[in-house]
């Protein structure tokens, strides 16, 4: 594990000095999953006209959240956001978690003054913000970047704003800002909170100013490559090419989504030409029968959503350990594998998945600690009979109406059987079931989700803050865990990368060794298109939940 940290350490020195860094990710993106299918004489429209230069995206939900950035949450929002706004930063399209400046001449420079840690940042000059309903074009400063991030630290307008705590910013001239954080942060942890993702994102002080805060959720205003032109919710919303983009001007004329939640027509748009790329779906042979048409590939992408199974430490009879090893042991991670594709889904042996973010434990890590909790129900018969269970017992537990948290349950009510734990399952809508899970804590809960880093994971899921109910901020901490809070305390603060990834490593070795969660797998993208689509970069993974379409973005004309 020790010279894992120090590898990614030594990149995370040389993102320092090149002004680039990342953990790359599985290398999923680089191989397109066409040659898995044989395609047969099925033949697909030509690629259109080269005087329709619009890219027609059809995305999987009936309409867009929220248009403000600091909102985005839902992968419609989060695409719109990356083509319309820049950060002082931004993870590299199509290979997150790398990042390089944006609107940022260069990386931060880190200095200390008064005991405080400051983070000044030298803007490019000559960006244009997009002209808006009310204001002409104009060049990005200093007094955008401050109003910007006083948004975003701001509860009112910002769902992000808990991530500003202990931060100020200040102008010091017409192109520079500083950052003054008054507990010093690892550069892993900061450079996240300035880039194009979340509360990063900077927007139009003139727009916002001039035309009030409701006109800029219907018409938003940023400096991407690509400009805000029309919105029929529930239908449509239409971008058009930044003329004036600071990268250069796009090569595509603009970009159409369509909001089309049924798999079927949005499989159907892809094939007749309608659209020209699509949000696919996970489920097992939807990739391979698209790809028994030619003209179409598919591209699998991060980073992806990562399933884990929760196991209550403070609810009879999983608050003896003897049960909760038992219960681990009656898991097969294979069969629940089994429910995605084979090309969009892998396993992870801790909370943190170690293929994405630094901090994570391989499975080589976890043999070696002896926490692997390898499928074996012989062995978890032995423990429910040492902790007075030799007959099982029953549990009660609540699902999702979602075919995959229907598909999950429904592995773990069989798994778990096999050793005499008996589990009812009650399936309620999706937002139900988030509901209840909170307010009304389960002894098992499976939870599906993504966070940004180590720090973030950990927190949510396994701080005693987090606590359902009880916690001083309840969250996510399905498994009622109380273990490791000085951990993650002590790697929040901790300056040296590879110090900090070692007590995020030092925090999962205790969750797993107290078997308070059951790592499973994570899901990642996979994003069917027409073969005449050329993103303009590689494809490995993308923080914007889709797989980037950028001023380079453009049709393959043969």
């Amino acid at each position: 594990m020790m010279k894992r940290s120090v590898f990614i350490f030594l990149i995370i020195c040389s993102f320092l000095v090149d002004a680039l860094v990342g953990i790359a990710g599985p290398d999923n993106g680089n191989k397109n999953i066409s040659d898995r299918v044989s395609p047969e004489n099925k033949a697909t429209p030509p690629c259109r006209a080269k005087a329709d230069n619009r890219l027609r995206f059809a995305v999987h939900v009936t309409g867009m959240g929220k248009l403000d950035p600091h909102f985005s949450a839902g992968s419609q929002d989060r695409t719109v956001a990356d083509m319309v706004f820049n950060g002082l930063l931004r993870y590299i399209p199509g290979n997150a978690p790398a990042i390089e400046p944006d609107l940022a001449k260069a990386m931060p420079k880190l200095s200390t003054r008064d005991g405080k840690q400051i983070w000044t940042v030298a803007l490019r000059r000559g960006v244009m913000f997009h002209p808006g309903p009310d204001t002409p074009s104009y060049e990005l400063t200093a007094d955008d970047v401050v109003f910007s991030f006083s948004k975003a630290a701001n509860h009112r307008q910002s769902a992000y704003a808990g991530d500003y705590g202990g931060m100020a910013i200040k102008k010091i001239g017409p192109y520079t800002v500083e950052f003054i954080l008054d507990r010093p942060i690892s550069s892993i942890l900061f450079f996240p909170k300035i880039t194009n993702y979340n509360g990063g994102f900077i927007v139009s002080r003139k727009a916002i100013e001039k035309t009030g805060y409701q006109a800029f959720l219907k018409h938003p205003v940023g400096t991407g490559p690509f400009l805000f032109k029309t919105h029929d919710p529930g239908i449509s919303l239409s971008l058009d090419a930044h003329q004036a983009y600071f990268r250069g001007k796009p090569a595509l004329d603009g970009v159409d989504l369509y909001f089309v939640p049924d798999t079927k027509k949005r499989k159907a748009g892809l094939l007749s030409g309608q659209y020209d790329v699509i949000v696919g779906s996970g489920q097992k042979g939807f990739a391979d029968e698209l790809l028994q048409n030619q003209g179409i590939e598919i591209n699998p992408h991060g980073p992806g959503e990562v399933t884990t199974i929760y196991l209550n430490t403070g609810i009879p009879p999983l608050d003896d350990i003897r049960v909760r090893k038992a219960v681990a042991h009656a898991i097969d991670r294979r069969e629940f594998l089994k429910v995605y594709d084979t090309s969009c889904s892998g396993p992870v042996f801790s909370p943190v998945p170690a293929d994405f973010l630094p901090g994570g434990l391989t499975h080589n890590e976890v043999q070696t600690y002896g926490i692997t909790y390898e499928h074996n129900p012989d062995k978890a018969r032995t423990l429910l009979a040492a902790a007075g269970y030799p007959n099982g017992f029953k549990l009660e537990l609540v699902g999702s109406e979602k075919r995959i948290y229907r598909n999950f349950y429904g592995i773990l009510k069989k798994q778990l059987a096999r050793v005499g734990i008996d589990c009812t399952i009650d399936i309620l809508t999706h937002a139900d079931m988030h509901k209840t899970i909170r307010k009304n804590p389960k002894p098992i809960v499976i939870y599906t989700a993504w966070r940004p880093n180590a720090d973030v994971f950990l927190t949510r899921f396994f701080h005693s803050d987090a606590i359902l109910v009880t916690g001083a901020k309840p969250d996510t901490n399905f498994s009622n865990y109380t273990s490791i809070d000085t951990l993650i305390r002590s790697a929040r603060v901790e300056l040296k990368p590879e110090k900090q990834i070692s007590l995020w490593q030092h925090a999962q070795i205790k969750i797993l060794h107290d078997a308070a969660a059951y790592p499973v797998m994570y899901a990642i993208m996979n994003t069917p298109r027409r073969s005449c689509v050329d993103y303009g970069h590689t494809l490995k993974a993308s923080m914007a939940l889709y797989p980037q379409f950028t001023e380079k973005t453009k049709f393959i004309h043969k």
